[in-house]
């Protein structure tokens, strides 16, 4: 390709063709032509960027492992422009720069591109504006990237936390559908008896005191067969049928309501009167379970619905960090159950609100919960701490993890650095989190020493001295 066959071609470039030919020509003139096969690497992840790219032909595309596999963020096709741009400070691109078919790109080397800004004032200006396109492409690229990762933890958690009452919910309708056939034979069964009234006042006594009396917790398996043993016992010293021990045993029933009974009612009657307990009892027990599970999804609902607040729009507003940081910890409760972390959460009493885009806050809280989560020991500690200080709220997330090193302190908030193994971090959490902030009008600093870690955020208060904020 001769130098006017190239000046040619970049005066038909979609990005550069509209600078002035002679521009083009001191381009031209500095710049080497490169055939690439597809599969080819342009640039290396890691290694220094060498220079400016101009596409005359064919396709290339950077490719980032942000730990869940390598996946393509940005394409260039003919007619633009990569690589080195003028006054860009990147010294090497975040992943691999691929053809993705047979490409000819002019390279112009970094040696030149001071020259070019002097030189070539029309190219420099274009060359700008695309430096500025992409700079929000990459920004958006991250910031979706880093929102499909923490939608994956929130589904994650959410799945199972719906999971153990769901899972409730069908063991104990499954268990309420057989109940209901054994009541309705023991009511039947009673109704035969024809017991007098004073009977049947010492049934209800009985009945009474069994739904009165919660049993706190779950008793364990020894626990519950000692129960019926002792039931079975019982009921083999009055002459009636153990096979109601069983029953009798999943209730709260005591026994001195069941020698109450047997003081009223003796005989058939009495096998009959027990079943009829032990069914109504177990069905109410198994229905309030039923009631408590659905309270809880309801619960989690709820929770979810405030963190990723979808009931409202995304405007800056007055905002609740007590609800917020609460609904937080709601969402991320399973992951501190599974490593036995205490989460505490001291709120300052009247907390007043703050002015922010609530569901960026609670993105914020998010990350830094779920490092801290990450950075404790088993049976560790994070704490979530809010306060007033003077016409700020200041929130501190501290947990008593190995800490950060002093020599990668200044670092943690720098994109794609993580101290986490490959396939569990992004690097981007905390470079989002510091964007999140900086868009709420916040600041965020870091301090690490082993046995503590503590983020602090300092957001600005919704009113300043009974002075509302801006609208």
């Amino acid at each position: 390709m001769t130098a006017t066959d190239l000046v040619d071609r970049l005066a038909e470039h979609k990005t550069l063709g509209a600078a002035p030919r002679e521009e083009l020509a001191w381009l031209a003139s500095h710049g080497s032509v490169r055939h690439l096969d597809a599969g080819d690497v342009l640039t290396s992840k890691g290694a220094r960027v060498e220079g400016l790219f101009v596409v005359l032909s064919g396709r290339v595309a950077i490719f980032v492992d942000r730990g869940a596999g390598r996946h393509k963020i940005m394409e260039w096709r003919e007619g633009d422009v990569t690589g080195l741009l003028p006054y860009s400070r990147m010294v090497s691109p975040p992943g691999d720069t691929v053809a993705q078919e047979p490409s000819t790109i002019l390279a112009v080397h970094r040696d030149h591109l001071r020259a070019m800004t002097r030189e070539c004032h029309e190219i420099t200006s274009i060359l700008v504006h695309t430096m500025v396109d992409r700079a929000r492409a990459f920004t958006s690229s991250d910031l979706h990237d880093e929102k499909m990762v923490s939608l994956g933890k929130l589904s994650a958690g959410l799945a199972h936390e719906l999971n153990n009452p769901a899972s409730a919910i069908e063991r104990s309708a499954t268990l309420l559908e057989n109940r209901l056939e054994d009541a309705e034979r023991a009511t039947r069964a009673l109704g035969a008896s024809g017991l007098t009234d004073h009977q049947l006042a010492a049934l209800d006594a009985v009945r009474e005191s069994c739904l009165a009396t919660r049993v706190h917790g779950v008793r364990s398996a020894i626990e519950q067969a000692e129960r019926e043993e002792a039931i079975a016992d019982w009921l083999a010293d009055h002459g009636l049928d153990i096979a109601i021990a069983e029953g009798l045993a999943e209730t709260a029933v005591t026994f001195e309501a069941l020698d109450l009974l047997a003081g009223a009612v003796d005989g058939p009657a009495l096998n009959a009167a027990l079943r009829w307990t032990a069914a109504g009892c177990s069905v109410r027990g198994l229905a309030s379970e039923i009631q408590e599970a659905a309270l809880r999804i309801s619960g989690l609902v709820t929770a979810i619905k405030g963190f990723t607040h979808m009931d409202q729009a995304t405007v800056a507003e007055p905002v609740d960090l007590i609800q917020s940081l609460d609904n937080t910890v709601a969402v991320l409760k399973s992951k501190a159950r599974a490593k036995s972390v205490a989460v505490v959460v001291d709120v300052e009493r009247d907390l007043p609100r703050v002015r922010g885009f609530v569901g960026e806050l609670n993105q914020i809280w998010a990350n830094l919960i779920d490092n801290a989560l990450d950075a404790v020991p088993d049976s560790g500690r994070v704490e979530v701490l809010a306060n007033r200080e003077r016409q700020r709220v200041v929130v501190r997330i501290v947990d008593n993890g190995t800490g950060i090193p002093a020599e990668i302190l200044d670092r943690v908030f720098d994109p794609f650095f993580t101290t986490k193994p490959v396939g569990h971090g992004t690097g981007l959490g905390l470079d989002i989190v510091r964007r999140l902030v900086r868009h709420n009008d916040g600041e965020i600093a870091v301090e690490s020493k082993p046995g503590r870690t503590e983020f602090r955020v300092v957001l600005p208060l919704a009113e300043i001295d009974g002075v509302g904020g801006p609208s």
